[in-house]
C-alpha cells in the first residue's frame, strides 16, 4: 500500500459567510505528482495555504508528512517547500544571493548552503545566470529560480501554486521538464495547482478537479478522460450527406450521428482506426468529404462535464497586474 504524504479529512475554510473550501477528504501519496485543477476562486490556492500553514482551517484536519498543520506548524514548514504564485525574491539581489538568504532562514550552515545552491542552480539550468540581479531575469528564469528556492532546504513535499502562470508556451514546457525531473529523479512529492488543463494532463499522476470548494472528480488524467466516452469525428461534406447518413448508422461502433451546422458529427470508439473505413463507405455512397477532424476527450471536456462550464484562463491578466505593482 502506498505511503501517505498528505491527508485531509473534512478540511474546511470559511471567510465570514463564504465557504472557500468545503469538507474535503483527500490523500496524496509519497512520490506522487498531484494536480489540483480549478478555475480562479475554486478554492485550490486556499487548500495550499492551509496545507502550508499560511491559513488556519475553520474545520477538519490535515497532516503533511505525518505532521498536523495546526499543532505542528514548524515541523510542517521544515518538511515542505513552496513555489508561490506571486514572486518571493528581492530583485536587487542576484539569484545566488536570493538562494543564500533563503538557506540562512532555514538555518543551513555556510558549507551546506553553498553546496545546495550549486545543486539547485544546476537542476534549473541557471548556473551561468547565478550572479545576475533578479530584476534582470526573464519571466521564465524568475520562475526557475523560484523552484530552486523552494528546493533549497531538501523538502519532502513541494507545493507549486500556478508555477507557469503567464509564461509563453515554450517556457512553460521548459518548466514542465524541471518539474518532471524533480519528481521522477529526485523523488520529491509535488502538489501542483493549475488551471492549464494540458499542463495537468502532461505532468500529473492524479488530478482532483475543485469546484466551489469541493472535489468533484478525482483520478488519473487518462481515467478521467475515459469517463467522457467516445471520440468525435467531424466530417465536412460537399455533397451526398443524405445518402451517407443511413450507411454510417449501420456500423455498430458508431455510437451516434448528428448534423450540426452542416457538419457530420460522429461519436466513435477508437476513432483513429475507423477513419479509413468511414472514408471508404463515403466513397461507396457517392459522398464527397472535404475535411476530417478528430477530437479526443480532454481534461477540458472532463472539467466541463463536472462543473458545467469551461475553465477560464486569466493568467495573462494576473501577470500583467503583478508586473505593474
Amino acid at each position: 500500500m502506498d505511503e501517505v504524504a498528505i491527508s485531509m479529512h473534512g478540511l474546511t475554510k470559511r471567510f465570514g459567510e463564504t465557504t472557500a473550501v468545503d469538507h474535503i477528504d483527500l490523500e496524496i501519496y509519497k512520490g506522487e505528482l498531484f494536480g489540483l485543477l480549478g478555475a480562479n476562486g475554486a478554492g485550490k490556492s486556499t487548500i495550499i495555504k492551509m496545507l502550508t500553514t499560511m491559513l488556519t482551517p475553520s474545520d477538519g484536519k490535515a497532516q503533511v508528512w505525518g505532521h498536523d498543520v495546526i499543532r505542528e506548524r514548524n515541523a510542517v514548514r521544515s518538511s515542505i517547500g513552496v513555489v508561490f504564485q506571486d514572486p518571493a525574491w528581492d530583485g536587487m539581489l542576484t539569484g545566488r544571493e536570493n538562494l543564500d538568504f533563503h538557506g540562512r532562514m532555514y538555518g543551513m550552515n555556510g558549507r551546506l548552503r553553498q553546496e545546495r545552491i550549486d545543486e539547485v542552480l544546476k537542476l534549473v539550468d541557471l548556473v551561468d545566470k547565478a550572479d545576475i540581479k533578479m530584476e534582470d531575469y526573464s519571466g521564465g528564469m524568475q520562475r526557475r529560480l523560484e523552484i530552486a528556492r523552494g528546493l533549497m532546504h531538501y523538502p519532502h513535499v513541494l507545493f507549486m501554486d500556478e508555477p507557469t502562470l503567464g509564461l509563453d508556451a515554450q517556457t512553460r514546457r521548459y518548466i514542465w521538464e524541471y518539474i518532471r525531473n524533480m519528481n521522477k529523479e529526485k523523488g520529491v512529492t509535488i502538489i501542483l495547482t493549475t488551471h492549464y488543463m494540458e499542463e495537468a494532463d502532461a505532468l500529473c499522476d492524479r488530478v482532483a478537479i475543485i469546484d466551489k470548494g469541493k472535489v468533484v472528480a478525482l483520478d488519473t488524467p487518462s481515467n478521467l478522460k475515459d469517463m467522457i466516452g467516445s471520440d468525435t469525428i467531424s466530417l465536412e461534406v460537399q455533397m451526398g450527406t443524405e445518402a451517407l447518413l443511413p450507411c454510417l448508422q449501420s456500423f455498430p461502433w458508431i455510437k451516434s450521428v448528428a448534423v450540426i451546422n452542416g457538419t457530420l458529427e460522429l461519436m466513435v470508439d477508437h476513432a483513429q482506426s475507423r477513419i479509413p473505413e468511414i472514408i471508404q463507405e463515403a466513397n461507396k455512397c457517392g459522398t464527397v468529404i472535404t475535411s476530417v477532424r478528430l477530437h479526443k476527450p480532454s481534461l477540458e471536456d472532463v472539467f466541463l462535464k463536472y462543473t458545467g462550464r469551461k475553465i477560464r484562463d486569466t493568467g495573462n491578466n494576473s501577470t500583467a497586474h503583478r508586473r505593474r505593482r
